[in-house]
């Protein structure tokens, strides 16, 4: 047997109940900071060395693949039963001041069990540019109604649900700070956003909401050691809006990127690792379990991550709770994923809780991946300085603030989705 598989087993024996302490001790200090090797994305667990594109894309990526599936986000069902029909129930050919074409679609989802579901993207797209243009899939924390302050926009079906549940902020334009949809559209780019909830609730005791209940063989009670979380689920809800803009006859299908904030960008990663139709994977701020080295344990740790929202990843995730040690992956590898297309990640200076520092050494750590195929990671070692962004294959940039989404933030982006499409932007950079 396999020498990661030997002591993953040993530790699912050993440690019984895991991810309890919600009060885990939290480091901010570099210096204490442990000693630790970064498991080396190039070696196979037998130990061979990767030296070509098809070692990494028929024996070492499924090797990751399978470790991340079955030790932490938890194994997405090959066949879910669940089919999806679109309905479009509003749309407004001059939103924004005419700027942009607006649509509202309705998901409408059916098991195999005759239980549906419903969710409802709302998707901008330019009028300024002719043909076919990219687009940014971005999932919304309460509800598509909180991204704009236009007064058509239809508040999310969930809405009431998690309002219940002590969710606040569900007003209309509470959140369009984080949504540069004008700048988005004068750059040539369509932006559709759904809200996560709609998916799944963000809380184990609604986890019957959401579109589990619809799955083949599901139990209510069930929850297998590599059975996936909530994080599985809202990638998963990724790739069926993936699917409907595939048929939107604006939309350039080669050029889909997909970009979440905190645990979102936890699982736009995810989505764009499981997914090769994203082109550009970004996580802006995703922290620990997203794009921050798990080893460092500095900020969120996962004895922390896993108390508080044991609902977002697998079971067998537990073991790793104040035994980062033990880890026979880290993020890196996960970013790695996502070659030969791109990946961006992005952090702020003042959100030591998702350590900026282990997330751009775990964009760092992806280069040897990338070279392979000719392409070009993050040339140092170093953390750049703030406003500094560094755009070659892979992307990454550190900006002043706290944790949340910028105007910033969506300008690099946007530059940096430029260069990867190669489009010219209809607005002066």
């Amino acid at each position: 047997m396999k020498r990661g598989k030997l002591l993953f087993l040993a530790l699912m024996m050993t440690v019984t109940i895991a991810g309890q302490n919600k009060n885990a001790p939290v480091n901010y200090d570099e210096s204490k900071v442990p000693v630790f090797e970064v498991p080396d994305v190039m070696r196979c667990e037998d130990g061979q060395r990767v030296e070509s594109v098809m070692q990494w894309e028929k024996k070492r990526r499924p090797e990751l693949l399978k470790m991340f599936s079955e030790q932490e986000y938890g194994v997405t069902p090959r066949h879910t039963g669940i089919k999806v029909k679109y309905e479009l129930v509003a749309s407004n050919p001059k939103a924004m001041g005419g700027l942009a074409t607006q649509k509202q679609i309705r998901f409408n989802f059916t098991g195999k069990n005759g239980k549906t579901h419903q969710a409802l993207l709302l998707l901008y797209l330019p009028n300024n540019t002719k043909g076919r243009v990219p687009v940014i899939v971005s999932y919304n924390f309460h509800g598509n109604q909180t991204t704009t302050l236009e007064e058509d926009v239809i508040f999310s079906p969930s809405k009431e649900l998690m309002r219940s549940a002590g969710s606040e902020n569900w007003g209309r334009g509470e959140q369009a700070s984080r949504w540069s949809y004008e700048l988005a559209l004068k750059r040539g780019y369509a932006v559709a956003t759904m809200n996560y909830h709609d998916i799944y609730p963000d809380s184990p005791e609604l986890r019957e909401y959401g579109i589990s209940p619809l799955l083949q063989g599901y139990k209510e009670d069930s929850r297998a050691g590599n059975e996936w979380g909530a994080i599985g689920v809202w990638a998963w809800g990724y790739s069926r809006i993936a699917d409907y803009l595939e048929k939107e006859k604006r939309i350039d299908k080669d050029c889909m990127v997909v970009l979440g904030h905190s645990r979102l960008g936890k699982t736009s990663l995810w989505a764009g690792v499981q997914d090769k139709r994203f082109k550009v994977v970004i996580s802006n701020d995703s922290g620990c379990g997203g794009a921050a080295l798990s080893k460092r344990v500095i900020g969120e740790n996962l004895a922390r991550i896993t108390a508080n929202f044991p609902h977002w990843f697998c079971p067998a995730f537990n073991v790793y709770s104040e035994n980062e040690a033990a880890l026979p992956f880290d993020q890196h590898e996960l970013l790695a994923l996502v070659a030969p297309r791109h990946v961006y990640v992005a952090s702020a200076e003042d959100d030591q809780w998702a350590d900026p520092k282990g997330e751009y050494l775990s964009a760092y750590y992806t280069g040897p991946v990338y070279k392979l195929y000719n392409m070009q990671g993050l040339p140092s070692k170093e953390q750049p300085a703030i406003h500094q962004p560094q755009h070659y294959d892979v992307g990454y940039h550190i900006r002043a603030g706290k944790h949340d989404v910028t105007e910033y933030d969506w300008r690099c982006y946007l530059d940096f989705c430029d260069k990867v499409f190669g489009c010219f932007s209809t607005e002066a950079h």
